[in-house]
């Protein structure tokens, strides 16, 4: 149960930052390529309150499919091991014995480990070595949605008060610098929950935002 919730959890925790990652990213691209064609700053919000609904909705039922999508897979191998293990519990005991034993242990080891764990939970035990997941991790798609669906606007405002509070001949610079510093920290967060290298994350992240607002404020200026 503990493995679940610690599961669980970070699964959160991912859809969160990476909410929080794109509503700051997206939200900028497009209210720096509509600034770079010289609207107003009233199209300007405009344009950035519209990309955050749009991207609220999207990031929600992008998680919402991908978890799902990630049940139903964990579900066919379930079924399809239970199957396995009453027509052939021999063959599928020296499966995860003969797997063990390729990782350099050796066989009366192997034996003795694959018989405890399979006496105790045979159907968890070769889900987990042939499929590569365990039964007891299963993550929620509704509140991985939920999580998106609030982090996305939160990251969003960020672009769009700098957008809006800065003066009018530094709203562009204020904004790019702004969310730099923003996805230099929202890289490194995600780079942590994901168990990655944290510089090259931040540098990763940050390197996307530059291309991003450099490519949308070049386009937006081709319509000024």
């Amino acid at each position: 149960m503990e493995k679940q919730s610690l599961m669980a959890h970070n699964n959160l925790v991912r859809a969160g930052v990476m909410g929080g990652n794109d509503g700051i990213l997206s939200v900028a691209g497009i209210i720096v390529g509509v600034a770079g064609a010289g609207q107003s700053l009233s199209a300007i919000m405009l344009s950035g309150f519209a990309g955050t609904l749009a991207g609220m909705v999207s990031m929600a039922m992008g998680e919402f499919v991908s978890v799902r999508s990630a049940h139903d897979a964990q579900e066919k191998a379930r079924q399809s091991q239970e199957q396995a293990l009453k027509k052939d519990y021999e063959g599928e005991f020296n499966f995860v014995k003969e797997k063990y034993q390729a990782d350099g242990i050796s066989e009366e080891l192997a034996t003795q480990a694959t018989r405890e764990m399979m006496e105790k939970d045979p159907l968890e035990t070769t889900v987990r070595e042939r499929h590569g997941f365990s039964l007891n991790s299963q993550v929620s798609a509704g509140g991985a949605a939920l999580v998106s669906f609030v982090t996305f606007p939160t990251g969003a405002t960020l672009p769009m008060a700098f957008m809006a509070l800065a003066s009018p001949n530094f709203r562009i610079m204020a904004t790019f610098l702004a969310v730099l510093i923003a996805l230099l920290f929202t890289g490194y967060m995600a780079a942590v929950v994901n168990g990655a290298n944290r510089t090259k994350g931040a540098i990763r992240n940050l390197l996307a935002g530059i291309l991003t607002m450099v490519v949308t404020f070049l386009i937006g200026t081709l319509f000024k």
